[in-house]
């Protein structure tokens, strides 16, 4: 490891601090207060970095081994703090990594090993930002991966700092427009609304007073995002949009909501395509609105005031909600965290409570639902199922919103579900059977709300695991019938397909991770294995030797494979595939199991094995890798 320390480079000059340590050390691991003193690239990074007698607790180590070396550095409770490694063994740091209690909060990269960072990404409880630096600048010039929330944070951030690049990043570039498959009509009007936002954004940060150098982020506000299907005014794809979106933001102790808009999802996230509103000069007729769906806000009647105040009461509470999610985030114990689930329950309900129309109040109580039903599956939250229960037989009574109903008996059912399967003498059979049970009920009861279609499509993958083939395919078709215009549908229609493959051919068509244009339908004459995998899946590590195995064993006989990666991005498969080659085309899309790969056939579960004969039709939808070498000496003898 020594050796490795003395000749290790660092490039980056942000970094030039460590390479000082480093050469005073005379080639020896760096102090823990030098390796303190690095800082992320990106500048709004909440981590973990110890002080005054704090520091003298946290050691530095060496890592060496698997292709990867560099320096990891813990706190005194062994928590991780840093991590700076060269992961290509060129001597030179390439992947900087920064935590918060224990959990890896941002990283900078460098992806071509030139010793300068060029991506810098959020992960963990930071969210999931992941913005591209071209130049090498140490400015972010396009955003690889944004939520929804982040972008509305992202454009109070620009209103700030008066950044109009920084804004200009979140609008729609062209080639993502062109990617949305719009109507001639609707491109053109958001071309034009794109191009005003983008001229006006630097008058509007000067004139406006609602954000200053000090204002902070705090919530996201918006319905359910919707589905503008095929067909649209000429349009060639379904479009995921949200209208009248808005954001909360605190200023001095004050808080005030700020309209964005319209957003758009594309390929890396969403996309704003409005100027946000000008609310000093109470320009209420200005205020972006619903451009696919709903009025504009200056004529809703429960639009926000023209001075975007929130009441005295609604703004206490949105401060103890942030400062309750303050608390669990460092929380210290089981019983702690059980109580502050508690707490920020109560303060959601009397948001719900207080809201200002019935829509806030619908968010505001899904939302309160929702942190429940997650808190109680994670075992964070023991009381969470009653409290659901009860909650949702107060609605019954008093709400006439079936739909906001239905959503909280779902939530209770997901939470009775996950707390059952934390019991260490948790009966797994007896929970499933429980669990589905509740589903059909739920069915029969809601048929038509939104959470069925996510209902059924758990009673689909409940049958397939059992299985019930014909029982899947079954549930699948209902959510296809019921619910054409959902994301859902698709998965299910693609799930459906795969089960009524064999026999049948499959289009398969994609680019690989290197860029390569690779189609099932070329490969006809051989028989081919066509592999769904991630890195974060385990059996998947465990069948790479088999894998290789069959195709070094019958590649000549007229055996490929084709590899479908299905992690959220691609740098996690790069990674994999540097100290792990896997000699055969891996195709990738963003998304994960959501990518139009994983969609076309529906795939829940990885890793998923599609066998295909020589004539380009399904042998075996669901081999496993112990059954190829024996199908295979069948087959190609």
């Amino acid at each position: 490891m020594i050796g490795f320390t003395r000749r290790i480079l660092l490039a980056n000059s942000s970094l030039a601090l460590f390479l000082l340590a480093l050469q005073s050390a005379h080639g020896a691991t760096p102090s823990v207060d030098h390796a303190l003193r690095l800082k992320p690239t990106q500048s709004d990074v909440d981590l973990e970095t110890p002080t005054g007698a704090e520091v003298a607790k946290c050691s530095v180590e060496g890592k060496s081994g698997g292709g990867v070396a560099g320096w990891i550095v813990r706190n005194g409770a062994r928590q991780l703090l840093r991590r700076f490694l060269d992961t290509n063994g060129d001597s030179k740091l390439d992947l900087w990594c920064y935590y918060n209690t224990g959990i890896e909060v941002y990283r900078d990269i460098d992806s071509d090993f030139n010793g300068k960072a060029d991506q810098y990404r959020w992960m963990g409880t930071a969210g999931i930002r992941w913005g591209l630096d071209g130049d090498e600048d140490g400015r972010i010039d396009s955003w690889k991966l944004v939520s929804a929330e982040e972008v509305t944070s992202e454009v109070v951030a620009a209103l700030a700092a008066a950044d109009a690049d920084r804004f200009k990043r979140l609008l729609p570039s062209a080639a993502e427009l062109d990617s949305l498959g719009l109507g001639d009509v609707q491109k053109k009007e958001i071309e034009k609304k794109v191009a005003e936002a983008a001229r006006g954004f630097v008058g509007l940060a000067q004139r406006q007073t609602m954000v200053a150098t000090g204002s902070k982020w705090l919530h996201f506000g918006a319905g359910l995002p919707g589905v503008l299907p095929a067909g649209f005014e000429g349009s060639t794809k379904d479009v995921i949009v949200y209208d009248n979106v808005s954001a909360i933001v605190e200023t001095g102790g004050k808080h005030a909501q700020i309209a964005i808009g319209t957003m758009i999802k594309v390929a890396g996230g969403w996309r704003v395509i409005d100027l946000p509103a000008d609310l000093s000069d109470s320009q209420t007729a200005a205020l972006p609105g619903g451009h696919f769906f709903q009025q504009p806000m200056a004529t809703r009647p429960e639009t926000m005031a023209a001075e975007g105040s929130l009441s005295e009461t609604v703004q206490k509470l949105i401060r103890d909600l942030e400062n309750v999610d303050k608390s669990i985030a460092a929380a210290s114990g089981p019983a702690e965290l059980a109580t502050l689930n508690a707490r920020r329950a109560d303060v959601l309900e009397q948001l719900a409570e207080n809201a200002g129309n019935d829509e806030e109040r619908d968010t505001w109580m899904r939302q309160c639902a929702d942190s429940i039903s997650a808190a109680a599956q994670s075992g964070g939250y023991p009381d969470g199922v009653e409290r659901l229960k009860k909650l949702g037989e107060k609605l019954a009574k008093d709400s006439e919103d079936s739909g906001l109903v239905a959503h909280i008996k779902f939530a209770s059912h997901s939470a009775d579900y996950g707390s059952s399967l934390q019991s260490p003498e948790a009966d797994y059979p007896k929970i499933q059977e429980k669990w589905l049970t509740n589903l059909r009920q739920f069915v029969r009861d809601f048929p038509q709300s939104e959470d069925a279609a996510e209902a059924m499509l758990q009673l689909a993958i409940g049958e397939e695991f059992a299985g019930k083939p014909d029982d899947a395919i079954a549930w699948y078709a209902r959510i296809v019938q019921g619910f054409p215009s959902s994301q859902l549908a698709k998965k299910a229609a693609g799930a459906k397909r795969r089960l009524e493959s064999v026999g049948k051919t499959i289009d398969l068509r994609g680019t690989t991770l290197d860029g390569k244009a690779v189609s099932l339908a070329a490969y006809r004459g051989r028989i081919v294995l066509v592999h769904y995998w991630a890195t974060w899946c385990e059996p998947f590590k465990q069948d790479v030797a088999v894998l290789k195995s069959v195709q070094a064993k019958y590649a000549r006989q007229g055996f490929s494979l084709i590899g479908v990666n299905l992690d959220e991005e691609p740098a996690a498969a790069m990674d994999f595939l540097r100290s792990n080659s896997l000699p055969w085309p891996q195709l990738h899309e963003s998304g994960g199991l959501d990518s139009p790969l994983a969609i076309e056939l529906g795939i829940i579960t990885l890793p998923t094995m599609i066998l295909v004969d020589d004539q380009g039709k399904v042998l075996n939808r669901g081999i496993h890798a112990g059954e190829l070498d024996e199908e295979l000496a069948k087959r190609l003898r």
